[in-house]
């Protein structure tokens, strides 16, 4: 029985919502070990909203042993409420959920992290300077070699540079960072998705991968060389972009790697919207989210989806069983 913590994310979103509707849903089969970082009297007020089809307990301090019978609910201190605003206060239990879960992960009393969405502003607004969670776990970790994937049964990608600027994505992208991002993606696909010989697509940059250098030269300078140099993992590219997903190219590999945010989150989301998964590759703990946003305009009515929360703990499931074959085998 795996034991999976969940955080609230931002508590003025439907973070908490769709951690509710999961957990009902969780609840019903018992066969996982839950717990839930979250302030009390949001916990309460969602509630109201949401009725848990649970039993809980809410407690102060970090837990030694999980009860498979109610949820421990870990009351990370009260925090006022702005529904459908991004405020100081609701960075400030985002970002405390996440060191509560982040701890539990990595001292092995919980297998894994479901993380609902945060907000990069409010995140600003307590001066927490992080882009997003994959770039706090991965300084929590203390890991430099981390990777962005997402997951869905019709499509696996992944991005070689994350949350940057556009004007930047050129300078980033040199030879040791694409390297780097193809190692832990060929790792990621073998030990952690149990896929024995997989096979990775590298996009382009420029529009038709540069046209042999005539619109832009990284494909030429950088990308086609390291494919080429690449002899313990099979990658191709570097495909166009745009008639790579055009023609459904991605359904002939395992993964797909991109250069930049929305070169792959637009296909990706027009396919997944519902049910994509956000997954942070290369970190001892394991951490999944849903691929959406924290959404402030549907927050506090109880009508958000939470298909996408369910479908990460399926994949959060799926990561723990592989890394445990792994390690038997290994």
């Amino acid at each position: 029985m795996n034991t999976l913590v969940f955080t609230c994310g931002d508590i003025n979103g439907i973070g908490p919502e769709i951690c509710f509707k999961t957990i009902n849903s969780l609840y019903e089969k018992q066969q996982h070990k839950i717990i839930l970082a979250i302030p009390s009297n949001v916990f309460e007020t969602t509630s109201s909203i949401i009725h848990p089809s649970f039993s809980y307990k809410i407690v102060k301090d970090m837990p030694l042993k999980i009860n498979p019978e109610y949820i421990t609910v870990i009351d990370i201190g009260k925090c006022k409420e702005i529904i459908g605003n991004p405020t100081k206060e609701s960075g400030h239990a985002a970002f405390v959920a996440l060191l509560k879960a982040f701890e539990l992960t990595s001292q092995k009393i919980a297998d894994a992290m479901i993380t609902a969405p945060i907000s990069k502003s409010a995140f600003k607004l307590d001066k927490k300077n992080f882009p997003g969670q994959t770039e706090l776990l991965a300084k929590l970790s203390n890991s430099k070699k981390y990777l962005m994937v997402f997951l869905s049964d019709e499509l696996i990608c992944a991005l070689t540079t994350i949350h940057e600027p556009i004007k930047n994505i050129s300078r980033l992208l040199t030879t040791p960072v694409i390297k780097n991002a193809l190692q832990i993606l060929h790792n990621t696909l073998i030990y952690d998705l149990g896929i024995k010989s997989p096979k990775i697509a590298a996009l382009g940059l420029n529009p038709h991968a540069g046209e042999n250098g005539n619109i832009g030269t990284e494909e030429k300078k950088v990308i086609k060389p390291l494919i080429k140099s690449m002899k313990k993992i099979l990658v191709d590219g570097p495909f166009v972009p745009d008639a790579y997903f055009g023609n459904k190219k991605f359904k002939e590999y395992d993964a797909t790697l991109g250069m930049y945010h929305d070169q792959v989150l637009i296909p990706f989301k027009l396919l997944n919207f519902n049910v994509g998964v956000n997954y942070t590759a290369g970190l001892p703990v394991i951490r999944t989210s849903p691929d959406h946003g924290t959404g402030y305009d549907i927050a506090g009515k109880g009508i958000a989806d939470s298909r996408s929360m369910q479908e990460a703990v399926r994949w959060a499931d799926k990561i723990i069983m592989n890394r445990r074959l792994s390690k038997r085998a290994g």
